[in-house]
């Protein structure tokens, strides 16, 4: 065993250094240094095109038209109850309508618009958005993953886009000399993937219910509670079409929906009272503050469920683009809701008794029941966008490490970023179920409903404010102008929303620490492994000894052993030799490993490395994927990483001929010019028939293997505390060993068939 410190992980300097070097070398020293490392590959790749292209207007305005179906569901449904929330004890001043009404516009425009649409959507990563896709770009600009495994090789990656260092370099190297700093980024990000998923919890009954409720003068509340908990069950059944499919399905419902309340609204202030539009005033804002002091202050936990869902707008980025999401909101959604906000005021001024029922009583006779139908499956609508914003930024956790393996199902070949997972799916629907029957009315779900949001909003700036440092190179006074305004607000509305923490708003958030410890174990717990097979790689020195003992045999055929590690073998092949002393004609040592971007070009996924010696056909491959990236079945894998294989052998024997060329022509540099050139020609034409010679060899000895089969070969690891370790650490590997025995395995994640499959057992202590 081998404990040499020649990690995978490369800090940033050491990386540039090397890159320095490679430019400097002579082209001898240069295809030395390649013919032994995995750059070969990268060199070869590193020049293709972004494969991403950007979409045209017709394809644009498709998925504009989609988004609707998706997105805008929540914020778009929140004039059902908002009004409602913000006065549950009735109006006692009109004037109060007005300053409601101006806090309104302002946040909406100020949030939704000015933050999200206007900033944080340019925050993406190559059109993924969430908590996790600013994640990414942090870690490629920075050295901030806990795990060492970067390499050089993934800055050549055409997605990778690593621009040159920034003028934040005392920010940056703070950021990566602190440990506590890289895991409070990490311990953000996951939290503010979590408070997504609890909001997923309430959303679907809170716009459910709030539509239902229509009826509830009519057949009472049990009916209501039952007809919500129907339509749930049908919203989650229907999952998994996909969000294309659900798209187009639900964006014709939403465009009708904008047109009812907008055209109401605008109705309303016509009929009842134009004035309300002197609201745009903040003066208004100013008097209802100073006129209602505490009570103005608490109501805003209720006006601030007129933005709920604006965070599914960055969160469902990966399902759209951010052209989509801009043109969508502006001129549909944006001008919708405001206009039904107004005319909602602009009857309460005129009968301000009916605010517990604001929505229905504002609603022109002929009207009510087509917009009943139309609100009800609306509100359906608005819990799709959040399901869709969890399963992205769930399926963008699982490919970092964060969070269990779960099966991830891509519903569409146009779209990476739209993804379905039915073991989520089903958990969020019984959640919603439960959450439906315990509270059983809007009024109650109002006061847990709300504070996952604004929580995420405050991480959601927090960590674009980091990336404006990080990434956009952005000065510290220009961050400011976008952290301290936006996090002010949000802090204010996060203090208010606390003030209904023990009539039910502690359930999301209890909700969002429960996601948020399962994903911090399974994370520390895949670190740990990843640590402990480092320390215990096998030394080139002991396989070399290994391959050449007599007792251990060759069989034909093909082993994949799979590992984490991404430089050295890893520890569990001993153990495979151990009890099998056998090996296979042809060995490759794949490690999966994933790269804090959306998807890895083909080309460029698999790298290879000859472990030697050489003639023994032992290969290191290292499989590199995106989190959009989809790991196909086995025999798909087994066809690209053969394919790819023989790519590596031609292209490092073409690498060696032109390593021994160039040799040979340096040492008869002081001969006579046409010496040189005979001696070099000479040279060429014998070791060209040899090259081709040797590549065609190599290559019949993988298609024989081939023909004999791959067999899969997988270590089933048992985690265990180290003895000495601290009790909480004993909780957690307990905790981590449930996880991974109740979720999916390697195998089945990947469909390898159980008749190509060896398993062998090992213990590791963390």
């Amino acid at each position: 065993m081998s404990t040499e410190g020649d990690c995978a992980n490369m800090e940033e300097v050491e990386i540039k250094k090397w890159k320095e070097t490679m430019n400097k070398k002579s082209l001898k020293e240069r295809t030395t240094s390649m013919a032994n490392s995995l750059t070969i590959k990268a060199g070869i790749v590193s020049n293709i095109t972004n494969h991403s292209s950007k979409l045209g207007w017709m394809a644009t305005l498709a998925l504009a038209f989609q988004s609707l179906g998706v997105v805008y569901g929540d914020i778009g449904t929140s004039p059902l109850y908002v009004l409602a929330s913000t006065f549950p004890k009735g109006i006692d001043h009109t004037d109060d309508i007005l300053g409601v009404l101006s806090v309104i516009y302002y946040t909406i425009l100020a949030l939704p618009l000015l933050k999200y649409v206007f900033i944080v959507l340019k925050a993406n990563d190559n059109g993924n958005g969430g908590a996790f896709a600013l994640y990414s770009l942090l870690c490629r600009h920075a050295n901030v993953s806990l795990i060492p495994n970067q390499q050089p090789e993934d800055m050549e990656l055409s997605n990778y886009k690593l621009e040159t260092p920034s003028s934040n370099q005392q920010l940056k190297k703070k950021l990566e000399n602190s440990h506590f700093a890289r895991v409070l980024l990490l311990f953000m990000t996951i939290l503010g993937t979590t408070m997504v998923i609890g909001d997923g919890v309430f959303t679907p009954p809170m716009s459910v219910i709030s539509a239902v409720n229509g009826i509830s003068s009519k057949l009472g509340q049990d009916y209501v509670v039952s007809i919500t908990i129907a339509i749930l069950v049908i919203l989650f059944c229907a999952q998994r079409f996909g969000t294309s499919k659900v798209g187009f399905s639900f964006a014709p419902i939403l465009t009708i929906w904008f047109i009812l309340i907008g055209a109401t609204g605008i109705y309303n202030v016509f009929k009842y009272d134009v004035r309300v539009l002197l609201a745009i005033n903040p003066k208004y804002i100013v008097d209802y503050f100073q006129r209602n002091g505490k009570n103005a202050w608490m109501s805003l936990g209720g006006v601030f469920l007129c933005i709920s869902g604006c965070e599914a707008m960055f969160a469902d980025l990966g399902h759209f683009n951010v052209r989509a999401i801009q043109m969508s909101f502006s001129f549909i959604t944006l001008p919708a809701i405001l206009a039904a906000y107004s005319g909602q005021a602009a009857y309460l001024r005129k009968f301000p008794h009916t605010v517990s029922n604001i929505f229905y009583e504002c609603i022109p006779g002929p009207l009510y029941w087509p917009t009943f139908v139309v609100a009800v499956v609306a509100s359906i609508i608005a819990s799709q966008a959040i399901v869709s914003a969890a399963f992205s930024i769930i399926s963008q956790a699982l490919s970092m490490g964060c969070f269990p393996r779960v099966k991830v199902v891509h519903t569409s070949t146009k779209h990476q970023g739209q993804v379905y997972i039915p073991e989520i799916n089903y958990m969020l629907m019984v959640a919603c179920i439960v959450v439906t029957a315990l509270f059983r009315s809007s009024e109650k779900l109002s006061n847990a409903y709300g504070v996952a949001i604004v929580c995420d909003m405050v991480i959601t700036t927090f960590l674009v404010s980091v990336v404006m440092l990080i990434v956009w190179k952005k000065s510290i006074w220009k961050v400011s102008l976008f952290c301290i305004p936006f996090g002010c607000i949000e802090l204010v509305y996060l203090s208010a929303q606390m003030v209904k923490f023990k009539e039910g708003g502690f359930l999301p958030l209890v909700s969002a620490v429960i996601f948020t410890v399962v994903m911090a174990i399974w994370f520390y717990a895949q670190k740990e492994r990843y640590m402990f097979e480092l320390k215990n790689k096998v030394s080139s020195e002991y396989l070399l000894k290994l391959v050449n003992d007599l007792n251990t045999n060759r069989m034909p055929g093909i082993g994949v052993l799979y590992c984490e590690l991404v430089q050295g073998i890893p520890p569990i092949f001993l153990h495979f030799i151990a009890n099998i002393p056998t090996i296979h004609s042809v060995v490759v040592f794949v490690s999966i490993k994933a790269i804090p971007i959306t998807s890895v070009a083909l080309e460029e996924k698999f790298l290879f490395q000859h472990v030697e010696p050489r003639e023994w056909k032992i290969f290191r491959c290292i499989v590199r994927h995106g989190y959009n990236d989809v790991i196909g079945d086995s025999m798909e894998f087994e066809s690209q990483l053969v394919q790819h294989l023989k790519e590596f052998i031609t292209q490092e024997s073409k690498y060696m001929f032109d390593l021994e060329k160039t040799t040979k022509c340096e040492e008869d540099g002081d001969d006579e010019e046409k010496s040189i050139s005979l001696s070099c020609a000479s040279l060429n034409s014998i070791q060209s028939l040899d090259m081709v010679e040797g590549i065609e060899n190599e290559i019949k000895v993988i298609d024989k293997a081939l023909e004999k089969g791959v067999v899969y070969m997988l270590g089933e690891t048992e985690v265990v505390a180290d003895p000495k370790s601290s009790f909480l650490n004993k909780i957690v590997v307990s905790a981590y060993n449930f996880l991974g025995r109740n979720f999916q395995q390697r195998d089945e994640l990947m469909a390898i068939p159980r008749k190509k499959l060896i398993k062998v057992g090992m213990t590791y202590e963390i």
